[in-house]
């Protein structure tokens, strides 16, 4: 992990005026569409990415050049708690394999088994392997050009929709914010989430000021035409406490009929909060139309207004922390995306995340 990290970190560096480093998974379809998953711990950026149906480029460091995208560590470093073979078959198999090193997972002492549901030692157990282990992954070295980008978020909050088209501004604000939902265990014993921002998702590797990596992409997403995508792997509707998580499955399904097109008859409608656009219907069954639009899939439309707003809050809250870092022209446009309204006192409520 620290020798990832470091060459991350200074390849963050070196390279930014002709090559853009991502953190990211990456994936190809048959007829060379790539498509590259961005995101933070447990928001499903290697398990998605990790696709029966589509080849894998990488599972975590990437570059983007004038020629297309390539990997930069042809390796998996894969979360293995709760991994099981009906759901994530192909890292659930490394998990079997010679060469992976497995890291704070437990032994039964009798039959030697591993056990990947005990999280007595932490949360974090991890899996590393070589990309070989997985059989639909390739190493040719250079790809095209992205044609879809997934911008992966954990809503704990049930404020974010499984899934939204997104503006190419709007995703160069997500990307900066890289927002998602950190959990942590009280005196008490319960479990609180939290609000988390990472800028850029990964904001301890770099080395230059994070609008300049913002910059590049949003330059590319431009000049390349492509697709961007708001994922939540969360909860939808309800906050964690009182609903299940979106399954893997459903997940994979949505960003299945994104990079296959299925969307581009699908109508959809902007929510009136973060501005981006929410599919009216899934083009698979195993995803419920209600579910698709967090609004719908609330109990109560009013405390839902007031999660999302109060969400909103938090973003505005991050973005003011470094908006007199940023050029004017991306501080004129970033400061549209998303807005609350300043008038209603939340603190009078006593109305928190």
């Amino acid at each position: 992990g620290e020798i990832k990290r470091a060459v991350f970190s200074l390849v963050n560096y070196l390279m930014p005026e002709s090559v853009f480093t991502m953190r990211c998974s990456a994936n190809v379809g048959s007829g060379g569409d790539v498509a590259i998953f961005l995101g933070r711990e447990e928001t499903g950026k290697t398990t998605l990415a990790v696709d029966s149906q589509r080849r894998l480029i990488g599972d975590h460091s990437h570059a983007w050049c004038d020629e297309g995208i390539f990997n930069l560590d042809w390796g998996g470093y894969a979360k293995l708690l709760n991994v099981n073979a009906a759901e994530q078959p192909e890292i659930y198999a490394c998990t079997r394999k010679f060469g992976t090193l497995l890291e704070n997972v437990t032994l039964d002492p009798q039959t030697r088994r591993l056990d990947l549901t005990d999280n007595s030692l932490t949360e974090n157990s991890r899996g590393a392997y070589p990309i070989s282990h997985l059989p639909n992954a390739i190493r040719e070295g250079m790809f095209d050009h992205p044609r879809h980008m997934f911008l992966l978020t954990c809503d704990a909050f049930g404020v974010l929709p499984p899934i939204a088209r997104l503006t190419a501004e709007q995703a160069l604000y997500a990307f900066l914010s890289a927002y998602t939902s950190k959990f942590k265990q009280m005196a008490s014993g319960e479990i609180e989430a939290e609000v988390m921002f990472n800028v850029s998702f990964g904001d301890s590797a770099l080395a230059l000021p994070a609008y300049a990596y913002g910059e590049k992409l949003l330059e590319k997403i431009k000049a390349h035409h492509v697709n961007c995508w708001l994922v939540n792997t969360g909860w939808s509707g309800e906050p964690s406490h009182r609903s299940a998580r979106i399954s893997i499955s459903q997940s994979r399904a949505l960003v299945r009929a994104a990079v296959d097109g299925a969307f581009d008859n699908v109508e959809f409608e902007l929510d009136p909060v973060f501005q981006f656009e929410i599919p009216k219907e899934s083009p698979d069954a195993s995803v419920p139309g209600k579910m698709l639009n967090p609004r719908q899939a609330a109990a109560d439309a009013g405390e839902y207004e007031m999660r999302a707003n109060r969400l909103v809050a938090e973003f505005v809250k991050d973005f003011s922390k470094f908006e007199d870092k940023v050029p004017e022209e991306m501080r004129a446009v970033l400061s549209q995306i998303i807005t609350v309204d300043d008038s209603f006192d939340f603190g009078e409520y006593d109305f928190t995340l």
